[in-house]
């Protein structure tokens, strides 16, 4: 009798265990151009340099005690895509297969594809577009990949402190450099800043175009206090610092560079976490690794308190979740666009040269809704 008991107790448990697994799905693409090997060699400021799920396994194995301690798992599955149609099937096939959480590491029109196509909440993981906080928000994505928004405004906000105030903007040819240069005068505006002058490069194999991509030539004939390059892909960026006619610090996709993580931040844990992803993957954390690994984070925190009912009680712990990324504060979604507001990092690539928000920079209610499209500006129709 007492044998029998302790069976149904253990089966009773078994059940108990794997109704509080939370199913996950990662969404990212076949053969993803962003990690060819010249290019994660190259190690470009703001770019990844390896997949999602190496970030992902590693926050799991972190919060396996607080899973256990609380009764719950985490399944996750990772499903390639070859478009937004595949992503969205996939998408689909997932939900109905459990999942309850999508992590989406997909360009943002996949992401979107995704979004429309399921009822259950969406990480996105890399999609930095801000309209995808504005006209284009969906109320069950969630953005744990800083906005460029986010990433200028600290670029503008530590141009600030330093008082280099007059800018030359070098913007390059496609439709990215273009969006993001525009990101970027918004910021430039906000915080008071002066574009002095703005002209536009090219990276060409035509003899006939090469002094448009020469740093001398480009930045010759302005007086200016800094220069501010928009450079989506990196490779004439990479080229610009101590290249300049005049002596002034690069900034923006090279130089000093806003990114969420860089391996070599030295406070509020961050060390620790760098080695554990180190010793796991093999590389350097990034800042793509490092909100993947939040997301991780996310998915033990939601877990963890077991929210009860549809798609829309996790959504609900995820919109309430406070969490803690070795930045020194809790982190939240904003309830205006679902951006996670988040301290961002300086870099030149060597070290981390220091934080935004910077001091003295203030906000009637949050200090990192300084970084990024504020509740005020009403850009999101659909919010949460």
């Amino acid at each position: 009798m007492k044998q029998t008991l302790i069976a149904a107790a253990l089966a009773a448990g078994a059940l108990a265990a794997q109704a509080a697994t939370l199913k996950a799905t990662l969404l990212v693409p076949e053969d993803d151009a962003r990690l060819e090997r010249s290019r994660a060699e190259r190690a470009y400021l703001g770019h990844p340099t390896g997949p999602a799920e190496d970030a992902l396994k590693v926050a799991l194995e972190e919060g396996r005690f607080e899973l256990d301690s609380a009764g719950a798992g985490v399944a996750l599955d990772t499903q390639q895509a070859r478009d937004a149609a595949t992503a969205r099937s996939a998408a689909v096939a997932a939900e109905k297969a459990g999942a309850a959480v999508l992590l989406a590491d997909l360009p943002a029109d996949w992401l979107l594809a995704v979004a429309d196509a399921v009822k259950i909440p969406v990480l996105n993981l890399s999609a930095a577009d801000d309209r995808l906080r504005g006209a284009d928000c969906r109320a069950r994505v969630f953005h744990l990949a800083a906005s460029e928004r986010q990433r200028s405004d600290a670029v503008a906000q530590t141009l600030v402190s330093r008082k280099w105030s007059k800018l030359l903007l070098l913007t390059g040819p496609s439709a990215d450099d273009q969006q993001r240069a525009a990101v970027a005068q918004a910021s430039i505006k906000r915080y008071g800043l002066q574009v002095v002058a703005t002209k536009p490069y090219k990276l060409s194999a035509d003899p006939r175009e090469r002094n448009l991509a020469n740093p001398l030539l480009l930045t010759a004939g302005a007086q200016y206090d800094a220069v501010w390059v928009v450079d989506s892909d990196g490779e004439f960026a990479r080229s610009l610092p101590y290249h300049t006619v005049l002596p002034r610090p690069v900034v923006g996709d090279a130089g000093l560079v806003a990114v969420a993580w860089h391996a070599q931040f030295e406070r509020f844990g961050a060390p620790q976490v760098s080695r554990r992803f180190a010793r796991a993957a093999k590389r350097p954390m990034t800042a793509h690794d490092w909100t993947a690994w939040l997301a991780g984070k996310a998915l033990i925190t939601i877990a963890a308190a077991q929210p009860k009912g549809p798609a829309a009680a996790w959504q609900a712990a995820l919109a309430k979740a406070q969490l803690d990324g070795s930045k020194g504060v809790n982190m939240s979604f904003r309830a205006w666009d679902g951006q996670l507001r988040q301290p961002l990092l300086l870099t030149d690539g060597q070290g981390v040269i220091s934080q935004a928000p910077v001091d003295g920079i203030l906000h009637p209610v949050n200090v990192l809704d300084t970084l990024g499209a504020d509740a005020a500006e009403k850009l999101c129709k659909n919010p949460r």
